[in-house]
């Protein structure tokens, strides 16, 4: 009895031992490729799955791996171009501030102060040149200033700056801006004497500048259909000086300290009666319209313009360059000779012909060679 009962103990503990080995077994095979070692590459992929032991139906429901990259380059694909972009609109750049169009002045056609147009003008127009004096602090170059005490001597106890004092207690000193400006356009016409005005018909077409500048002892009154009867600017010195209409800026063109001298008397004392000839001791004006141009700017006419031709520039040339320095359009009528080659006023009859050519001060023949080359570059417009 003890041992049949050992022996079903014997063979319990044996189907136990059985069991729990076979059961290890089972769960060795099932778990077996979490040992296996990792591909070395050389396997193919159904080598691989057949090692596992994975059979067909799990192997069909597992996601294929990646094929390895195919370092063969693919030939290269043209890329598509992005679009192109809308080109923005082109900014307006305003006049005074464009490199491209250095225009400084508001005319449609081209300005004075336009330098770039011209190389033979750009090489003479200093366009920093002040053509009138402000007033008695006024500074001068001292070799500008010792050649224009030279012009004309005369015997003064004062010096310039007392002089120029004085005379700014009578007239008062300007505040005329003679800038370029891009809102406006100045015309002037520059209205020499000569006998070529007669029957010129030029009346009309002077009246209708905005400036009109006369100078010495010019005549309107019978000759306005010839030369217009509009003036805004009156040339003169001492010996030329005539009587100026109300509104008229009368300007001083001054050859000698005893010029700034008369002038202070002619609108104050009269007391002034001599220059190196008899003088009109008083002349009407508006003390509040004279302008008195700058010494400095005779001698920068004299070199620049001139070229140091004659002894000094005359009134007209002076008037001209003035006018190129105040203005933005200048046109010149009544220069020159006239067509039998006379030199002389139109309101006169053939008088003096010739005079102003012999007189050896100013060098007519050059200027006139200058004014008709500011004609060929643009600069003015010339009417003979």
């Amino acid at each position: 009895m003890l041992l049949r009962r050992k022996l079903c103990v014997a063979v319990i503990i044996a189907a136990i031992l059985f069991l729990m080995f076979a059961s290890q077994s089972i769960q060795m095979g099932h778990f077996l490729p979490l040992s296996v070692a990792p591909p070395t590459g050389r396997e193919t992929g159904e080598e691989l799955m057949s090692t596992i032991g994975f059979n067909t139906k799990i192997q069909q429901k597992v996601e294929p791996t990646a094929p390895p990259a195919d370092l063969t380059p693919d030939p290269p694909k043209t890329p598509t171009p992005p679009p192109r972009p809308t080109k923005p609109e082109a900014k307006v750049i305003p006049e005074e501030n464009s490199q491209h169009d250095p225009r400084l002045c508001g005319c449609t056609e081209s300005c004075i102060s336009d330098l770039g147009s011209s190389d033979w003008f750009s090489q003479r127009y200093d366009p920093k040149q002040q053509p009138v004096l402000r007033d008695a602090s006024d500074h001068f170059d001292s070799k500008a200033l010792s050649w224009w005490l030279s012009l004309q001597r005369s015997g003064n106890d004062q010096s310039l700056k007392e002089v120029m004092s004085e005379m700014f207690k009578v007239i008062s000193p300007p505040t005329v801006d003679f800038r370029p400006l891009p809102s406006t356009c100045r015309s002037c016409a520059v209205v020499g004497n000569s006998g070529n005005l007669r029957r010129s018909g030029n009346g009309n077409l002077i009246d209708s500048h905005n400036s009109v500048i006369r100078m010495n002892k010019a005549v309107t009154r019978g000759f306005e259909e010839d030369v217009g009867n509009r003036t805004t600017h009156h040339f003169l010195y001492p010996e030329s000086a005539v009587d100026v209409a109300r509104g008229v800026s009368l300007v001083l063109l001054p050859f000698k300290v005893r010029d700034l001298e008369w002038v202070t008397s002619a609108l104050s004392t009269g007391q002034v009666k001599m220059t190196y000839m008899r003088v009109k001791d008083r002349v009407q004006a508006d003390k509040d319209k004279v302008l008195v141009v700058n010494p400095v700017f005779f001698k920068y006419a004299h070199d620049r313009w001139n070229e140091s031709h004659g002894r000094y520039p005359s009134t007209g040339m002076l008037a001209i360059i003035f006018a190129l320095h105040t203005c933005d359009q200048v046109s010149v009528f009544g220069y020159g000779a006239d067509q039998q080659g006379n030199w002389h006023h139109y309101w006169e009859e053939n008088r003096y012909a010739g005079a102003f050519r012999k007189t050896g001060v100013h060098s007519a023949d050059f200027e006139t060679l200058i004014i008709r080359r500011l004609a060929k570059e643009g600069k003015i417009s010339l009417h003979l």
